[in-house]
């Protein structure tokens, strides 16, 4: 199966069954919080997230391939398990580095907001 269909069927049923064999063991994680190296911790982040969200999502938008390089559009959301289960939304996008043989390198995301716009998500009321 081609490296772009496997991401785009883990979009559709993230968190929960993600395919991490396409990973390498000692892949390069960065987002605006965190960085490390390691399939095993991507592995316990997307846990966590499974784990403390709500009904969290994950909306591909956009996913293209240049030789080495995938890109991808975004959108995460999630509900905060507090009282008023606020829905937080986060819009980014993604770029994967591969190796030659389609296990991905480096996975780094970036948010197009700011971590305090991640919290003021959570004490604003969103109108419609």
């Amino acid at each position: 199966m081609d490296i772009l269909d496997i991401l785009k069927q883990d979009y559709q049923r993230f968190p929960k069954d993600q395919t991490y064999s396409v990973y390498a063991k000692d892949v390069y994680f960065k987002d605006p919080l965190n960085e490390f190296r390691g399939v095993e911790r991507f592995k316990k982040m997307i846990q966590f997230i499974d784990t403390f969200f709500i009904n969290p999502q994950m909306d591909l938008h956009d996913i293209q391939r240049q030789e080495d390089t995938i890109h991808y559009t975004w959108t995460l959301s999630w509900n905060t398990p507090l009282p008023w289960k606020p829905r937080i939304s986060i819009p980014g996008r993604t770029e994967l580095k591969l190796s030659d043989s389609d296990t991905i390198t480096s996975h780094v995301d970036y948010w197009n907001c700011s971590r305090l716009d991640v919290v003021k998500q959570h004490f604003v009321k969103k109108t419609r």
